[in-house]
Protein backbone atom coordinates (compact mmCIF):
# COMPACT_ATOMS: atom_id res chain seq x y z
CA UNK A 1 0.00 0.00 0.00
CA UNK A 2 2.70 2.30 0.53
CA UNK A 3 4.19 1.67 -2.39
CA UNK A 4 1.04 2.57 -4.54
CA UNK A 5 0.86 5.49 -1.71
CA UNK A 6 4.55 6.23 -3.58
CA UNK A 7 3.64 5.88 -6.92
CA UNK A 8 0.27 8.23 -6.83
CA UNK A 9 2.41 11.10 -5.60
CA UNK A 10 5.07 10.72 -8.53
CA UNK A 11 2.86 10.25 -11.39
CA UNK A 12 0.32 13.31 -9.99
CA UNK A 13 3.50 15.14 -9.83
CA UNK A 14 5.44 14.31 -13.21
CA UNK A 15 1.43 14.85 -14.96
CA UNK A 16 1.57 18.35 -13.09
CA UNK A 17 4.76 19.16 -14.96
CA UNK A 18 2.39 19.18 -18.17
CA UNK A 19 1.47 22.64 -19.81
CA UNK A 20 -1.73 22.68 -20.83
CA UNK A 21 -0.83 22.79 -23.99
CA UNK A 22 0.48 19.12 -24.18
CA UNK A 23 -1.90 18.02 -22.02
CA UNK A 24 -4.59 19.30 -25.01
CA UNK A 25 -2.03 18.43 -27.93
CA UNK A 26 -2.01 14.76 -26.24
CA UNK A 27 -5.25 14.38 -25.22
CA UNK A 28 -6.55 15.43 -29.47
CA UNK A 29 -3.74 12.48 -30.45
CA UNK A 30 -5.16 9.63 -27.65
CA UNK A 31 -8.69 10.94 -28.65
CA UNK A 32 -7.68 10.02 -32.57
CA UNK A 33 -6.43 6.55 -31.89
CA UNK A 34 -9.49 5.50 -29.75
CA UNK A 35 -12.16 6.61 -32.02
CA UNK A 36 -10.52 4.56 -34.95
CA UNK A 37 -10.76 1.53 -32.41
CA UNK A 38 -13.75 -0.73 -34.05
CA UNK A 39 -14.65 -1.68 -30.61
CA UNK A 40 -15.49 1.97 -30.21
CA UNK A 41 -16.66 2.64 -33.82
CA UNK A 42 -19.31 -1.10 -32.64
CA UNK A 43 -20.42 0.50 -30.10
CA UNK A 44 -23.42 2.18 -28.95
CA UNK A 45 -23.28 3.35 -25.60
CA UNK A 46 -19.74 4.59 -24.44
CA UNK A 47 -19.14 5.41 -20.83
CA UNK A 48 -17.09 7.99 -19.89
CA UNK A 49 -15.19 9.09 -16.99
CA UNK A 50 -15.18 12.59 -17.11
CA UNK A 51 -11.67 14.74 -16.32
CA UNK A 52 -10.34 16.96 -13.89
CA UNK A 53 -7.14 18.58 -13.20
CA UNK A 54 -4.49 17.19 -15.75
CA UNK A 55 -6.22 14.14 -16.95
CA UNK A 56 -6.70 12.85 -20.44
CA UNK A 57 -9.55 15.79 -21.78
CA UNK A 58 -12.32 13.38 -21.71
CA UNK A 59 -15.14 16.48 -22.53
CA UNK A 60 -14.16 16.53 -25.54
CA UNK A 61 -14.15 12.73 -26.70
CA UNK A 62 -17.42 13.23 -25.01
CA UNK A 63 -18.65 16.36 -27.57
CA UNK A 64 -17.27 13.99 -30.26
CA UNK A 65 -18.92 10.98 -29.83
CA UNK A 66 -22.11 13.16 -29.46
CA UNK A 67 -21.62 13.98 -32.91
CA UNK A 68 -20.77 10.09 -33.69
CA UNK A 69 -24.17 9.24 -32.81
CA UNK A 70 -23.17 7.76 -29.35
CA UNK A 71 -25.33 7.04 -26.23
CA UNK A 72 -22.62 8.92 -23.70
CA UNK A 73 -22.83 7.59 -19.98
CA UNK A 74 -21.03 8.82 -17.04
CA UNK A 75 -20.56 8.09 -13.61
CA UNK A 76 -21.19 9.75 -10.21
CA UNK A 77 -19.78 8.50 -7.44
CA UNK A 78 -21.91 7.87 -4.35
CA UNK A 79 -19.88 7.78 -1.08
CA UNK A 80 -21.61 5.19 0.64
CA UNK A 81 -20.42 2.03 -0.48
CA UNK A 82 -18.10 3.63 -2.95
CA UNK A 83 -20.20 3.00 -5.58
CA UNK A 84 -21.40 4.47 -9.50
CA UNK A 85 -24.27 5.53 -10.04
CA UNK A 86 -24.32 5.87 -13.89
CA UNK A 87 -26.58 8.50 -16.40
CA UNK A 88 -26.95 9.30 -19.64
CA UNK A 89 -25.69 13.21 -20.39
CA UNK A 90 -26.73 15.09 -23.97
CA UNK A 91 -25.48 18.39 -23.35
CA UNK A 92 -22.32 18.90 -21.14
CA UNK A 93 -23.06 22.52 -19.69
CA UNK A 94 -26.82 21.18 -18.33
CA UNK A 95 -26.32 17.95 -17.79
CA UNK A 96 -23.20 17.92 -15.20
CA UNK A 97 -22.57 19.47 -11.46
CA UNK A 98 -19.09 19.59 -9.74
CA UNK A 99 -19.13 16.45 -7.54
CA UNK A 100 -17.76 15.71 -4.01
CA UNK A 101 -14.12 16.10 -5.51
CA UNK A 102 -15.13 18.79 -7.62
CA UNK A 103 -14.75 16.41 -10.41
CA UNK A 104 -17.74 17.06 -12.99
CA UNK A 105 -20.92 14.68 -12.22
CA UNK A 106 -24.45 13.95 -14.28
CA UNK A 107 -27.32 15.23 -12.56
CA UNK A 108 -28.61 11.67 -11.54
CA UNK A 109 -32.20 13.33 -9.69
CA UNK A 110 -33.12 14.64 -12.90
CA UNK A 111 -31.45 12.58 -15.90
CA UNK A 112 -31.98 9.30 -17.54
CA UNK A 113 -30.00 6.30 -14.97
CA UNK A 114 -28.53 3.53 -17.30
CA UNK A 115 -27.74 -0.04 -16.16
CA UNK A 116 -24.33 -1.35 -16.40
CA UNK A 117 -25.31 -3.65 -18.50
CA UNK A 118 -26.29 -1.18 -21.32
CA UNK A 119 -22.92 -0.31 -21.65
CA UNK A 120 -20.68 -1.83 -24.95
CA UNK A 121 -17.51 0.08 -24.03
CA UNK A 122 -15.44 1.98 -21.17
CA UNK A 123 -13.23 4.62 -21.27
CA UNK A 124 -11.47 4.50 -17.74
CA UNK A 125 -9.54 6.15 -15.85
CA UNK A 126 -6.39 5.87 -13.90
CA UNK A 127 -3.41 7.21 -12.40
CA UNK A 128 -0.84 4.98 -13.66
CA UNK A 129 -1.06 2.20 -15.98
CA UNK A 130 1.43 -0.99 -16.69
CA UNK A 131 1.62 -2.94 -20.27
CA UNK A 132 -0.60 -6.03 -18.95
CA UNK A 133 -3.34 -3.67 -17.94
CA UNK A 134 -2.49 -3.53 -14.20
CA UNK A 135 -4.55 -0.19 -13.28
CA UNK A 136 -3.06 2.24 -10.22
CA UNK A 137 -6.50 4.33 -9.19
CA UNK A 138 -6.80 6.83 -7.03
CA UNK A 139 -7.61 4.79 -4.56
CA UNK A 140 -10.66 5.23 -3.47
CA UNK A 141 -11.94 1.18 -5.50
CA UNK A 142 -14.85 3.07 -7.12
CA UNK A 143 -14.06 0.93 -10.66
CA UNK A 144 -12.81 -2.16 -8.93
CA UNK A 145 -15.83 -2.46 -7.62
CA UNK A 146 -17.95 -0.99 -10.75
CA UNK A 147 -16.17 -3.31 -13.49
CA UNK A 148 -17.76 -6.48 -12.25
CA UNK A 149 -21.32 -4.91 -12.64
CA UNK A 150 -20.92 -4.70 -16.82
CA UNK A 151 -21.42 -7.50 -19.33
CA UNK A 152 -18.58 -10.03 -20.14
CA UNK A 153 -16.13 -8.75 -22.78
CA UNK A 154 -17.16 -4.95 -22.73
CA UNK A 155 -14.08 -3.31 -23.63
CA UNK A 156 -12.82 -1.48 -20.73
CA UNK A 157 -10.30 1.41 -22.45
CA UNK A 158 -7.71 3.65 -20.40
CA UNK A 159 -6.45 6.93 -21.67
CA UNK A 160 -2.99 8.34 -19.60
CA UNK A 161 -0.44 10.30 -21.07
CA UNK A 162 2.62 7.60 -21.88
CA UNK A 163 4.65 9.38 -18.59
CA UNK A 164 1.72 7.31 -16.51
CA UNK A 165 2.89 4.24 -18.13
CA UNK A 166 5.19 1.85 -15.64
CA UNK A 167 7.48 -1.28 -15.88
CA UNK A 168 4.95 -2.42 -13.13
CA UNK A 169 2.59 -1.56 -11.19
CA UNK A 170 1.76 -3.77 -7.51
CA UNK A 171 -1.29 -5.37 -7.44
CA UNK A 172 -4.16 -6.38 -5.37
CA UNK A 173 -6.52 -9.55 -6.13
CA UNK A 174 -9.40 -7.09 -6.37
CA UNK A 175 -7.61 -4.78 -8.48
CA UNK A 176 -9.01 -5.28 -12.07
CA UNK A 177 -7.44 -4.97 -15.07
CA UNK A 178 -7.94 -2.82 -18.49
CA UNK A 179 -8.13 -4.11 -21.87
CA UNK A 180 -6.19 -1.37 -23.89
CA UNK A 181 -4.47 1.65 -22.99
CA UNK A 182 -4.17 4.65 -25.09
CA UNK A 183 -1.12 7.38 -25.07
CA UNK A 184 -0.30 9.95 -27.60
CA UNK A 185 2.10 7.51 -28.49
CA UNK A 186 0.65 4.30 -29.09
CA UNK A 187 -2.43 1.92 -28.26
CA UNK A 188 -1.21 -0.89 -25.75
CA UNK A 189 -3.19 -4.45 -26.33
CA UNK A 190 -3.39 -5.50 -22.50
CA UNK A 191 -5.11 -8.66 -23.33
CA UNK A 192 -5.04 -10.86 -26.61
Amino acid sequence: MEEKKRLRQLIKEKRDQLTWQQVEEYSDKIAAQLFALPQYRSAQTVMYFLHFGKEVMTQKMVLESFAHGKRVVAPKTVKEGRQLLLAEITNLEEDLTPGPWNIPEPKVDILPQVDPQEIDFVVAPGLAFDEKGNRLGYGAGYYDRFFPRLRPGVPLVAVAFELQILDNIPVEPWDKQVDMVITEKRVIRCRK
